[in-house]
């Protein structure tokens, strides 16, 4: 029989397989076939199977996903929605070493594979938005201020709920705090035995001592530290063995020595004995090692929270109020209430809510928080403003373009937020020594505990079981897996900063080896705000009036940067906008359409050879004048007969000279492929310096170049604002996309600049040389420190020098091993780029 079932709590494939190995292995089951994508289980089976057999199997793996029939699925999403409490918002959680990808979880909780605390992924949401409750009926939350409808009370603001992070750093706090309370005692008294007359013994005897640390111990144990030995079970018996698995065992292994030793003393040999005839007791050293842990724990959560600062401050860019003109009149709206093409009013200082367009008045804007440059922009009617920025001493109307998820910031938050959790290439090295760690320690610390047993000096079992316990507390594979991620995640966040988004850290590791660079013309080396500088007609049958409305008639359809340039030049003087029919655009090449039943066409000379129109040697003469000097001629044909073109000239940016100077210092070549001429494409390049570049180059010809480059060895970056430069952008080791360019040039490339120059690039470069320098120091930092660790924590000086390294020591050492890979991390964030 074969029965369907609705999986709940799946994020990515590798939940897939897991829930379908999970399922498949219960008794009774023929196959289990589970899909992603539709979330459901199919599940052959030889008798029927109870839904609480498989919601018991699923609940002993970990509880991560739960499973349900589909009738009751309906009802289950609606109850679910139902739990959420209004305003609030459920966290997306992750694994900060990323033990299983980029999935996530919807609770807080820690790492299956790991066991490391869950970091809350920080997003924008409707909880941005101010809320007011009653301070006698808490039950009361509305979306602005008032009076309860119960009691009459005025309504107080809502205080935020504090972050995971936050939560998880106040709770190991406060169990810190009772570890230590409890640990220090036990540990005077240990440290009493090095007196000599021991006052201590004047009260009463060792073995009553040994009661009392025992007692004490208990709250440090099954309290403040229970988490550690819950996620070492949980390690050993999903054999995902990591960090805990070695404190579990170590810890655990001292403290239940001690109990069976108080317990049970006759059972032990003279050599693990005092003189008092009372078995020598590691309480003290079970609880160091644990609230030592524990500290290394709690500095980390507090390390962890820092290192998406970046993150947190994007988020405090965005603004909880905004004014909405209604009716001529000034509204204070939330910012969760404003919609498409609403008017919006920004007084002087005040943050832009949304992306918008400015209708009225102009200012200077402070964009050095999305740009991460600090000249304020002049801006005026018709330009684009975009949300968290900041408006300078002049208030002006904008209408809302984009809301919500939409507006810039909010999809820079939530790219930075997904490059984070991406894993770059060079972590598959700390992947592979991780799978092997634990098991090979743990095996070390048997061979140390069976030479110190057998060669080692009297008494040689307790050598030889504080330094197997050493061995094992002091290995860190925590540190080796957070030593890529932590720079991966602070970099993004401060090339946030600086208006460099990276779509994943992949982008981040090859940046820093490309070697030749590809540049588009129109918007990436020039401004790509093209303006129409002369309209000019072939002939006698038709005069540059008439050519002109042609050209506006035809590109009236078009979003082309050209096409808006004629448009906007055309309506500046009067041109007569004529209905055209059958409009399309020719990738690469230009427009078509028909007017008044005649055929028209527009483009570059590619586009008259498509439209079987010939440009005559005078034409070619007459337009090459303009070409040479950098500008862009394009023909305009009617029924196969080209009658006239137009001029238009696109000012190169400031930033484009310096910024390919400062690549090809860097050992970069730079080469420069557009779709115009080969006179304007000559003209820029002189003007920039360029040696090498290609004109009239379509779609698939960058495409084809790219693919020569890499086939010659060379790692290609490709940089474009545009359509046609989506095929190379994707196709390139790292596409480098205009912010000022399409969406789609956007989507296909793995880097993004904000503001839209060169200079990003070469911001780029640096960010990424600085995060791979900082990665491989921390790899370096976590294998020395264990490759060295462990061999003196097993006793390999003692023969040498008489050193050993007390289980204290090395749980010390430890727990600051993961700390400082942390905070050599945080290094990025004062580097400049």
């Amino acid at each position: 029989m074969k029965h369907t079932y609705h999986i709940h709590g799946m994020t990515c494939n590798g939940c897939r397989s897991h829930v379908e190995e999970t399922l498949s292995k219960l008794k009774g089951v023929s196959k289990a076939s589970v899909n992603l994508e539709k979330a459901e289980a199919i599940i052959e089976m030889e008798q029927h199977i109870s839904l609480e057999t498989f919601q018991k199997a699923l609940k002993d793996d970990g509880g991560r996903y739960s499973i349900h029939n589909q009738e009751d699925h309906h009802h289950h999403s609606e109850s679910k929605k139902e739990e959420t409490p209004k305003g609030k918002r459920t966290g997306t959680f992750y694994c900060p070493m990323h033990c299983e990808g980029d999935k996530t979880y919807y609770k807080p909780g820690d790492c299956p594979v790991c066991g490391m605390d869950l970091v809350e992924e920080q997003n924008l949401s409707t909880s941005n938005a101010e809320q007011w409750k009653c301070p006698m009926h808490p039950e009361i939350v509305k979306d602005e201020a008032g009076s309860c409808p119960i009691c009459g009370m005025d309504l107080v603001p809502m205080q935020p709920d504090l972050s995971a992070e936050e939560k998880t750093y106040k709770k190991l706090l406060k169990k810190f705090w009772i570890a230590t309370a409890f640990t220090l005692p036990i540990f005077l008294i240990a440290m009493s035995e090095m007196l000599h007359n021991n006052p201590l013994y004047d009260i009463m005897q060792q073995k009553y001592w040994n009661w009392v640390q025992f007692i004490l111990s208990i709250p440090v144990v099954f309290y403040a530290t229970w988490m550690f030995f819950e996620r070492a079970y949980k390690s050993i018996k999903t054999w995902n063995l990591n960090m805990f698995t070695l404190i579990g065992i170590g810890a655990g292994v001292a403290w239940l020595f001690s109990v069976i030793g108080m317990v049970f003393p006759d059972v032990f040999p003279n050599e693990f004995k005092t003189e008092s005839g009372a078995v020598h007791v590691y309480f003290e050293a079970a609880t160091v090692i644990l609230t030592l842990v524990l500290l290394g724990q709690l500095l980390e959560a507090r390390a962890h929270s820092k290192t998406n600062s970046a993150v947190k401050e994007l988020l405090k860019l965005a603004p909880n109020k905004a004014i909405k003109m209604v009716d001529g009149e000034e509204v204070e709206v939330s910012i969760d209430k404003i919609e498409l093409n609403d008017i919006l009013k920004v007084k002087p200082g005040d943050k832009i809510p949304v992306d918008g367009i400015i209708t009225e008045g102009e200012t200077s804007i402070d964009e050095s928080m999305i740009t991460g440059e600090p000249i304020p922009v002049n801006k005026v009617k018709d330009d684009k403003v975009s949300s968290g920025t900041i408006n300078g001493n002049q208030a002006f109307l904008m209408k809302a373009e984009k809301v919500g998820s939409d507006t810039l910031l909010s999809q820079i938050i939530h790219m930075v937020n997904d490059a984070s959790r991406s894993r770059a290439p060079i972590q598959n090295l700390a992947d592979k020594v991780s799978g092997y760690f634990v098991p090979v320690v743990v095996i070390i610390s048997l061979i140390t505990f069976a030479i110190w047993a057998i060669w080692g000096p009297e008494p040689a079992y307790v050598y030889a079981l504080v330094n197997a316990i050493a061995v094992l507390i002091i290995a860190c594979p925590c540190a080796l897996g957070l030593a890529t991620p932590m720079s991966v995640m602070v970099g993004v966040g401060k090339g946030a900063q600086n208006g460099v988004l990276i779509k994943n850290a992949e982008a981040l590791e090859k940046m820093n080896k490309v070697n030749t660079l590809i540049v588009d013309k129109t918007g990436t080396i020039t401004e790509g705000k093209p303006t129409v500088e002369k309209i000019g007609a072939f002939g006698d049958n038709f005069n540059e009036k008439e050519v002109l409305s042609y050209i506006v008639s035809l590109n009236n359809n078009s979003e082309h940067p050209l096409a808006e340039a004629t448009v906007k030049y055309g309506k500046e003087h009067k041109a007569e906008i004529l209905k055209s029919t059958n409009f399309s655009a020719v990738t690469g090449k230009g427009v078509e359409a028909e007017i008044d039943s005649k055929k028209i066409a527009l483009g570059n000379p590619k586009m008259m050879e498509y439209a079987n129109a010939q440009i005559t040697s005078k034409m070619k003469e007459e337009a090459k004048t303009y070409q040479k000097q950098g500008k862009t001629v394009s023909y305009l044909a009617i029924d196969k007969k080209v009658v006239g073109y137009v001029v238009i000239g696109d000012k190169i940016k400031d930033t484009s000279a310096k910024a390919i100077k400062e690549l090809q210092s860097k050992g970069i070549d730079v080469i420069m492929l557009t779709g115009d001429n080969h006179d304007t494409a000559q003209a820029v390049a002189s003007e920039l310096n360029l040696a090498d570049f290609k004109a009239s180059m379509l779609p698939e010809d960058k495409l084809q170049e790219v693919e020569k480059l890499q086939n010659n060895g060379k790692v290609v970056a490709m940089a474009g604002d545009g359509i046609n430069d989506a095929p190379a952008l994707a196709k390139s080791d790292v596409g480098i996309a205009m912010g000022t360019g399409t969406d789609v040039a956007i989507e296909s490339a793995m880097i993004t600049l904000v503001k839209g120059d060169l200079h990003g690039i070469v911001k780029a470069r640096h960010l990424s040389s600085a995060v791979m320098k900082n990665i491989k120091q921390n790899l370096f930092f976590a294998l020395v420190y264990n490759t060295l660790g462990v061999p003196i924590a097993a006793g390999v000086l003692f023969p040498f020098f008489g050193i050993l390294l007390s289980p204290m020591i090395a749980a010390l050492a430890m727990s600051f091993s993961s700390v400082s890979v942390i905070a050599n991390a945080l290094r990025l964030r004062r580097i400049k780029i």
